[in-house]
């Protein structure tokens, strides 16, 4: 135990709180954590298995008389509490009126003053939009349209500050608006990458690779069934960076995916395609991105953090490309980036879409994705056994079958083995929620006492912070000790350094937050009872696979339903404004 975590641990006995939370308040505070807390007991929300009444307990234990509700520590932590809630949710911001609204709902008497203390404290930063679309303006009509008042938002500092940043630099981009290539040009160079690596696209994908050579920042909307076709659409572009003489990067959110999108171009060329992918994190690693095209792909499962930093890292008069199935749910962190970009009308959008695509998708995968994507979860013909449908009657039952097909069924019959099959859970906890099946994956297929803080070499891990070359979402192996840490081996080969054991979890079970954007040969996909399902969560485990998906269902009739009838929720966002406004 460090120094920093034993400190805290003292900190909590005396405010009768649990000392297993002083490992994650050091993660969250920093190394002054014990001396923070102990000021402002209420720094306790900043774990969202906290209630404010347990924090409120611990503060008059801590403060005695001196702890009372109108305490501006208390509301500034309750304001910062809510924009947390609210970023768990998607949402990057908080209008103004709508935030004050919630904070009173939590008892507090005068929530103008705890924005305000929020302000103060550093927890909440404001910020202000005027945008006006002017869409049901007519100016024939003469007149001038009114200037609406500017509307506030309160964001956590870092998320608004994040979402301000990309907005800027998309306008940098978007601003500078100088083609690599004419589209004449553009089209030869297609038809001439198209015979040197012995493939076709659609006029659909040569009309989009043209209006990315021709337009800033381009949005690729693209389907399931589509991998192979962007592949080839990538080798394309890669002909026309070389041919430009301002090169191609091509980024996936992990190091899994870049993994998969590189198998993806050796496939299209039957060889070394001359390109490869890098990971978001290996990506930054290098420092700004010199290339002239920037294709991200899975764009759906980058977060406004996440596509700051990649635009910031793109240099002025790059071409940013954001491939992005439109049918996916939103990122598992806050934004909805590609959508928003569509949404602004200040970027240009086209469309992928392969030649069989064009006439039908024939894919099984593909067939039940679509199906899904228009809410019903129909039987499909699946001669391969591309498709599996396994019904359980209660969630221990689901986790027994998941179990089942990991270790045994998938591997023996389709020759898949377990280390490329995950399993996609709609949950974390619970009988079959993520933590409980990576407890029985592991007891099944690589038993072992847990030496290295409850790991072993081996063990299937999953990433949930960053550090060097590495990002939350990467999956890999952990092989062992090493000097400052664990080394564990992602997708690809890289072996990286993990130096916090607490970045580390198991990896064989992934909630489909922590699956969005990845891709794996086989996918085990569980839908306990009780679990709400959504149409995009649903879309999103099923394209998660390759070659296999498994569905075990023990909704009793509920996976239909969500699918049916429960869309993504409408997130809060400023980027729209940001990009209208310039």
């Amino acid at each position: 135990m460090s120094e920093a975590v034993e400190q805290v641990s003292a900190v909590l006995q005396g405010m009768e709180a649990p000392p297993a939370l002083a490992p994650r308040l050091v993660a969250a505070l920093g190394p002054g954590a014990a001396a923070g807390l102990a000021a402002d007991p209420w720094l306790l929300l900043r774990l969202p298995q906290v209630t404010v009444e347990q924090a409120d307990h611990c503060a008059r234990r801590a403060l005695g008389e001196g702890a009372h509700p109108e305490d501006p520590r208390r509301l500034a932590a309750l304001t910062a509490h809510v924009l947390r809630t609210a970023a768990a949710r998607g949402h990057t911001a908080v209008e103004e009126k709508r935030l004050a609204s919630l904070v009173g709902r939590m008892g507090v008497q005068a929530p103008a003053r705890a924005l305000e203390a929020a302000v103060a404290a550093g927890a909440s930063a404001v910020f202000e939009s005027t945008d006006d679309s002017d869409d049901d303006f007519d100016f024939e009509e003469g007149g001038v349209p009114d200037l609406p008042d500017p509307e506030r938002f309160h964001a956590l500092p870092d998320l608004g500050e994040a979402e301000q940043r990309l907005g800027g630099h998309l306008v940098r981009l978007i601003s500078a608006n100088d083609p690599v290539m004419d589209s004449a040009t553009a089209s030869e160079t297609v038809d001439a990458a198209c015979d040197r690596g012995g493939f076709t696209v659609s006029e659909h994908t040569r009309a989009a690779l043209v209006t990315v050579a021709l337009r800033p920042v381009t949005v690729l909307w693209h389907g399931p069934g589509d991998a192979a076709e962007t592949a080839r659409a990538l080798l394309c572009l890669a002909a026309i960076g070389e041919d430009s003489d301002v090169g191609l990067t091509v980024v996936a959110p992990t190091a899994q995916t870049a993994a998969a999108v590189t198998a993806d171009l050796a496939a299209a060329v039957g060889g070394d395609p001359g390109v490869r992918a890098l990971s978001l994190a290996a990506a930054l690693r290098e420092g700004p991105i010199p290339s002239g095209l920037v294709v991200l792909c899975e764009s759906m499962a980058v977060g406004t953090a996440d596509a700051a930093a990649l635009a910031a890292a793109c240099a002025d008069g790059a071409h940013l490309v954001l491939l992005a199935d439109p049918r996916q749910a939103p990122s598992a962190t806050p934004g909805r980036v590609a959508e928003d970009i569509v949404r602004s009308r200040t970027a240009h959008t086209a469309e992928i879409a392969s030649p069989e695509q064009e006439g039908g998708a024939a894919d099984p995968l593909a067939v039940l994705a679509l199906a899904v994507s228009e809410g019903e979860v129909p039987e499909v013909d699946a001669p391969g056994r591309e498709v599996v449908r396994v019904p359980a009657s209660s969630a221990e039952e689901a986790a027994h079958r998941v179990v089942q097909l990991v270790t045994d069924s998938i591997p023996r019959a389709l020759g898949i083995p377990a280390g490329d099959v995950r399993v996609v859970a709609a949950r974390e906890d619970g009988p079959a929620g993520a933590r409980a099946l990576n407890a029985a994956c592991k007891e099944r297929l690589n038993p072992g006492p847990g030496a290295l803080g409850g790991f072993d070499p081996g063990d299937a891990v999953l990433l949930v912070a960053a550090g060097d070359g590495y990002g939350p979402g990467d999956t890999g192996v952990l092989r062992g000790p090493v000097e400052g840490g664990a080394e564990v081996e992602l997708a690809g080969g890289a072996r990286v350094t993990v130096a916090d054991p607490s970045a580390l979890r198991r990896g064989w079970a992934l909630t489909v937050g922590a699956a969005h954007g990845g891709r794996w040969p086989a996918v085990v996909g569980v839908f306990p009872p009780d679990v709400p399902v959504s149409r995009p969560r649903a879309y999103t485990v099923l394209t998660r696979a390759t070659r296999h998906v498994s569905l075990v269902d023990a909704t009793g009739g509920g996976l239909e339903t969500g699918v049916r009838e429960t869309l993504a929720p409408d997130r809060v966002t400023r980027l729209v404004a940001l990009l209208r406004e310039g």
